[in-house]
């Protein structure tokens, strides 16, 4: 089977067909219909407007991920099914739309975005977007978690669209194994896509990798290892339970312990590096490497405290917490004719309204909704 799976819908369905003399009216052409978009505020007028956001717990709400697509050129075993449905591509969010909705959110304060899908790459226009985001006024940083396998010929490209740097998932390199959690994917690629990123300048390089009992729990080992001659942030991230696979992947969770227990038992003690205890990767270093170890224990021992992350489904909703299924749609109202001022009081209602954190230990699941469509 080949590598790179085309979504004849995604082909089919380009949303940037708007004509540029038309960019900066109201009307707003898809193949999918019509629908009007007030422009935003100038850049002028949005940075006057711009304001810091805070959840009621007071936390700094400065990040948006952002779900390009919830299709992908994979079916990873931990995040959908072998035969997934994707959402119709009239459901999901148009470039003008995202680009609107990454305005409101610049004029509440958030500086970081970063680009998630499925698989962000196969999204058509993606360098054009990218380009677009950069230049929003107050956009700082701009991010991308990504399979890779696109990555050779993207990466230049993106780089000089305004991407600052990408995640790429990779949780194994033994050939075989990649392919077995993949379902039908290459390791060839992925590092073509990870030499690409350091030519284009995309660093620093984190690799992502989901521990899977029973499938990858051993390769901890190796991935580490690259931590000793290059300077890369090799991250281990626990399984996280969404929709229909969930009890596959709450019995297929290795814990952030034991993760590091196998680490050691190789390489010895590890030495904590500097943390800010923002970032959800708490870093490590094997003493004497060049990069480092990065552990994501969001079922264990969460990281809520320090969680100022929102993100925006493929289909438009503002997800207030990754494990719980709290949202607010902004795509049909924005639809519905709502302008600038209405969108921004929904998003700044829902960020205020994000939840301390999920409710594993509860018994409370994610479900309306697989990884894919979320957006990580």
């Amino acid at each position: 089977m080949p590598t790179t799976v085309r979504n004849p819908e995604l082909e089919e369905l380009q949303l940037n067909q708007t004509p540029a003399a038309e960019q900066n009216g109201h009307r707003h052409r898809t193949k999918c219909g019509s629908v009007t978009l007030s422009p935003p505020p100038g850049a002028d007028t949005l940075a006057a407007m711009t304001e810091p956001t805070h959840d009621s717990y007071g936390r700094r709400v400065r990040y948006l991920r952002i779900s390009l697509t919830d299709a992908c050129n994979l079916r990873c075993v931990y995040c959908m099914p072998e035969h997934m449905q994707f959402r119709p591509r009239h459901e999901l969010m148009s470039d003008e739309e995202i680009i609107f909705l990454v305005n409101v959110a610049a004029s509440l304060g958030v500086d970081k975005i970063r680009l998630t899908g499925g698989e962000p790459t196969i999204r058509p226009g993606v360098v054009e977007l990218v380009r677009q985001i950069s230049a929003i006024p107050g956009i700082r940083d701009v991010a991308m978690t990504t399979n890779a396998l696109l990555l050779h010929d993207l990466a230049q490209p993106l780089a000089d669209a305004g991407l600052n740097r990408v995640n790429i998932s990779i949780d194994t390199i033994d050939p075989e194994r990649f392919r077995r959690i993949t379902r039908w994917g290459d390791i060839d690629d992925v590092w073509k896509g990870i030499d690409a990123s350091e030519r284009a300048g995309l660093r620093p390089v984190k690799l992502n990798c989901v521990v899977t009992r029973g499938f990858n729990e051993e390769d901890v080992i190796d991935l580490a290892r690259l931590t000793l001659e290059k300077d890369w942030e090799v991250r281990f991230i626990e399984m996280m339970p969404f929709g229909e696979v969930s009890d596959f992947q709450l019995s297929h969770v290795v814990s952030f312990r034991e993760i590091r227990q196998k680490v050691e038992s190789v390489f010895g003690g590890l030495d904590e590096a500097s943390y800010d205890f923002v970032d959800p990767s708490r870093p490590f270093r094997i003493p004497g490497a060049k990069g480092t170890l990065g552990f994501i224990s969001s079922v264990t021992e969460p990281f809520c405290q320090g969680c100022g992350r929102v993100r925006l489904t493929a289909d438009g909703k503002l997800r207030l917490c990754l494990l719980r299924d709290d949202e607010v749609d902004l795509l049909q109202p924005l639809r519905g004719g709502a302008g600038f001022d209405k969108i921004r009081a929904l998003m700044k209602e829902g960020a205020f309204h994000k939840p301390w954190g999920h409710g594993l230990a509860s018994g409370v699941f994610a479900e309306d909704r697989a990884m894919n469509q979320i957006g990580g």
